[in-house]
């Protein structure tokens, strides 16, 4: 479809989902803000994609009915129960991303499909983890224990299905709950703002990107590497960075509070400090849902003396577990173990600083511009450089080097 019936379509959805946040209420608002995303994903992200897209659809319906029957049974049960509904959206995330394709070729072959891989099933990760979450909350007393329509319309919500961000269903349902009103300028400007990173600027820095520049079976001089490496990393914020502010814009318009995903990433001082400023909501989930009671467990484990250690290995999981979350393949897990190693050395290199420095110039220290910007020049050629295992398999950055001069 041309860009600019897309947009067209998308304004449609926009202006539709407005009417119904501001002019109806309860069930009635439910079920027509229901069919609105239902309706809305099946056009903008399954309609015309790939072959039994329309199967493919179904599938992803199928899913999440069975995802809801979990939480009605388990979430808000005592003991262990909870955490068979909380797994049950991870369950389905592995088994999408990481079960090989020639299963599913060998089950097409079966049923009398011809399959010829993975079905395509978009959002997978984000919508793994936002339901996962809901349980969570259900099972804490944050939120009410949501009814079907409830379910579906946060699972399909169309703005933030794609890629993000990771809304938790208690800041989705404020919505409901009371009146989220943003300037419609404000709200405009967003979406512009974004649409110019997502499609023009990104795509202009994808160019010189590792694809663009270095994958192109020619020779290339070795400056050309971290000239890639730089615009790769432009060109994954722009794109990222634009869609969640067309996301944030658009749900803005309806009437959605959606977190803030980015806050000016370039400027972190160190790795840790990265990930607090980059991808915001999936920080926030690992850091509550993995980080917070496994380092718990682990102290408990090895005891206070070795505290810092126990911190340390939880890091390590927890990006090893970011990694693999991107994708299946063995670089996704080395860029989360690059990122793992940046975090590990920041913490014990900052337990040093305290003993050595004491408190008062650990404070100083922090607070020199000087040893302020080293830092961020530091994270940020850190930060850039790990990506290349983001962009690139194993065989592909072989393929790279050996194209350098």
């Amino acid at each position: 479809m041309d860009t600019p019936y897309l947009l067209a379509w998308l304004l449609a959805y926009v202006f539709i989902g407005r009417l119904v946040m501001r002019r109806l209420t309860g069930p009635v608002r439910e079920t027509a803000l229901a069919v609105l995303n239902v309706a809305g994903v099946f056009f903008f992200l399954f309609y015309g994609g790939k072959e039994h897209y329309l199967l493919r659809f179904v599938i992803y319906l199928a899913l999440i009915v069975g995802l809801y029957l979990t939480v009605c049974l388990f979430a808000d049960q005592r003991g262990r129960w909870p955490w068979l509904a909380f797994f049950a959206p991870l369950a389905a995330l592995i088994v999408v991303r990481y079960v090989p394709g020639e299963w599913y070729v060998a089950l097409g072959h079966a049923l009398g499909k011809t399959w010829r891989g993975v079905p395509q099933m978009i959002g997978i990760s984000y919508l793994a983890f936002r339901c996962s979450r809901l349980v969570l909350e259900v099972r804490n007393g944050v939120v009410k224990k949501p009814n079907f329509l409830e379910y579906v319309n946060f699972a399909f919500f169309l703005p933030t299905m794609p890629v993000g961000p990771i809304n938790p269903y208690a800041n989705y349902r404020r919505g409901f709950a009371e009146k989220y009103d943003v300037p419609v300028g404000r709200a405009a400007l967003r979406i512009l703002v974004g649409a110019v990173k997502y499609e023009f600027l990104g795509n202009l820095c994808n160019q010189l990107s590792y694809s663009g520049l270095l994958r192109d079976d020619h020779p290339h001089h070795w400056v050309d590497l971290p000239v890639a490496m730089l615009f790769f990393y432009l060109y994954l914020y722009l794109n990222f960075s634009g869609f969640c502010d067309l996301a944030i814009g658009a749900a803005a318009l309806i009437g959605i509070p959606v977190p803030e995903n980015f806050d000016n990433p370039f400027a972190a001082r160190n790795v840790k400090d990265f990930w607090n400023r980059w991808h915001i909501t999936l920080s926030a989930w690992m850091r509550d849902v993995v980080f917070s009671p496994l380092s718990k467990f682990f102290v408990h484990l090895l005891g206070v003396r070795l505290a810092d250690h126990a911190i340390a290995l939880t890091i390590t999981i927890v990006f090893l577990l970011v990694g693999i979350w991107h994708g299946a393949g063995w670089n996704f897990a080395a860029y989360g173990a690059v990122h793992a190693l940046g975090v590990v050395t920041n913490h014990y290199y900052t337990i040093f600083l305290k003993k050595r420095l004491g408190r008062d110039r650990f404070k100083a220290y922090n607070d020199n511009r000087w040893i302020r910007a080293v830092a961020v020049v530091l994270t940020f050629c850190y930060c850039g450089a790990s990506l290349i295992f983001f962009a690139n398999t194993f065989p592909q950055i072989r393929e790279i080097f050996s194209i350098l001069r």
